[in-house]
């Protein structure tokens, strides 16, 4: 066996699987967090009207309906991204972080 598989072994690292790229890892995070904001800007927006929306909150500004959709949506996405991102912290092996004791 490989020199590393060895060390990883005697590591107690022998089940961790191997690091990700950053752009698989950032996919993994980003991708689901979209299509969960896509579905609640939608399903939100099927009950709340984005202008009576801003009349209610913001009266002053003059937001679009389209300018409505477009803050919602990346509202959504920041927080579903929150979410993914925790869980994927959450997710990680233990070892990753972990020193080692001597």
């Amino acid at each position: 066996m490989s020199e590393s598989h060895d060390m990883r072994v005697a590591s107690g690292r022998a089940s961790d699987p191997p690091p990700r790229p950053l752009a698989q890892r950032l996919g993994a995070i980003l991708w689901p967090s979209f299509f969960s904001a896509a579905v609640a800007t939608v399903v939100f927006f099927i009950f709340v009207d984005p202008l009576t929306l801003r009349d209610i909150t913001f009266p002053e500004m003059d937001i679009s309906r389209h300018g409505g959709y477009t803050i919602a949506f990346f509202l959504f996405w920041s927080a579903t991204a929150s979410s993914s991102l925790f869980t994927w912290i959450l997710l990680r092996p233990s070892s990753r972080f972990r020193r080692q004791r001597r």
